[in-house]
């Protein structure tokens, strides 16, 4: 059963209303500030292993609108990135990164510890790791092909792929909760400013439901912008492929609009922020339904009981490490409380999650520009940089010789 490119969208559309719903009707997905396009796109995804498992047919969406929706993404994250902002979050930024790092080492070592405990081969708790996890589907499929080439391992991209729809999936469920926990150590005080407020610079993705006033030859602008970052950063990318310098192209796109931003910055001629802020939220909504309705989760049951053990470890170990870790080390405030949320995100998941989860708990307890600030660069930016160096430095252990 294949659906076209104009019927994915509206089935993308629908899932995020769906997701609306379902937050608004169910106590327990607003307690645990689910994210609105995971509490729908979980549901979509169900339905069509129901349709697989017992109809015995596959639902095969046209995902080809997936990847300009990701990048738009990124584009305006990078057009949101003001170079002045972030020399204020510095010292923030630096320790958020230490502690992001921590985390895929541990990822790494716990995944190939229990791999070696069962048996099989380490590459598979690499998969298992910063590979999948931190990395999300495309990252691991990239290192999936390198096991399987260089190293002999069978259906290594294929387990990479489950890997990271699991992490995919826990990562946006594992946020609130984690969240509502940390609430009650800090006595539930809300953030910076009360849900739905208005505020005199919000950022772009702070305020997902707020109003955002734009013309249209702000949003034009702001296209054209994010245009140019699209196909700057393919074209960036391009020139890095096969270096030791290459980066995913989202990655390539995003720092093309970081240039743009505050090179039109120092001209005078800032961005339209309302627009930028419209866009993307558009896009990562969309993006983050279609990449929830579309996961195979018939993959996830066929998944080795070793492998299944070691992502079951590697979320208690999310959890443990957001709670004691990420949020005492970032303060042990309300802000903390937000990167902790956006950690879990991006930590098993992806990005976008980790902004949707930021979102869903600064919708219900306030504003967190902080956070807002930090977690895009790290998780879009430099975490990319810093597993590949993690992943290189794993594979030189004696266990892979």
């Amino acid at each position: 059963m294949n659906v076209k490119v104009y019927g994915t969208l509206v089935v993308a559309s629908l899932v995020l209303l769906v997701g609306q719903w379902l937050v608004a009707a169910v106590p327990i997905l607003r307690k645990w500030t689910i994210p609105e396009p995971v509490a729908g796109g979980i549901v979509a995804a169900l339905i069509v292993f129901g349709v697989h498992s017992f109809a015995h047919r596959d639902v095969v969406f046209d995902t080809s609108l997936q990847a300009p929706l990701m990048q738009a993404f990124f584009a305006t994250i990078g057009l949101n990135a003001n170079l002045a902002n972030l020399k204020h979050g510095g010292p923030v930024l630096v320790r958020f990164l230490a502690v992001v790092v921590a985390l895929l080492a541990l990822q790494n070592a716990l995944g190939i510890a229990l791999a070696m405990a069962f048996g099989v081969d380490p590459l598979y708790g690499l998969l298992g790791g910063s590979v999948a996890l931190a990395g999300g589907h495309g990252t691991g499929a990239a290192w999936g092909a390198v096991f399987t080439e260089h190293h002999g391992l069978q259906s290594a991209t294929e387990a990479a792929i489950a890997c990271a729809t699991f992490g995919l999936i826990m990562g946006g469920i594992l946020g609130g909760p984690v969240a509502q926990h940390l609430m009650k150590r800090i006595g539930a005080q809300a953030g910076d400013a009360t849900p739905g407020a208005a505020t005199p610079d919000p950022y772009a993705f702070e305020e997902p439901k707020a109003e955002q006033p734009t013309t249209p030859g702000a949003f034009i602008n702001t296209v054209t912008l994010i245009a140019i970052s699209l196909a700057g950063g393919e074209a960036l990318s391009g020139l890095i492929a096969g270096t030791a310098f290459e980066l995913p192209t989202f990655v390539c796109v995003l720092f093309v609009g970081v240039l743009l931003a505050n090179g039109l910055s120092l001209l005078g001629r800032p961005v339209a922020e309302h627009a930028v802020a419209l866009i993307g939220n558009v896009s990562l909504a969309l993006f983050l339904a279609m990449a929830l309705m579309t996961l195979r989760l018939w993959d996830l049951a066929a998944l080795a009981l070793p492998v299944f053990t070691i992502l079951a470890a590697q979320t208690l170990l999310m959890v443990v490490y957001a709670i004691f870790v990420t949020f005492r080390v970032m303060g042990a405030n309300y802000d903390a409380v937000v990167l902790s949320a956006g950690h879990c995100g991006f930590g098993l998941g992806a990005t976008p999650t980790a902004i949707a989860n930021m979102q869903a708990v600064t919708a219900r307890f306030g504003h967190s520009h902080l956070a807002f600030l930090v977690v895009p660069m790290v998780a879009a930016f430099f975490i990319d940089i810093a597993n590949a160096i993690t992943i290189k430095l794993f594979l030189m252990l004696p266990v892979f010789h």
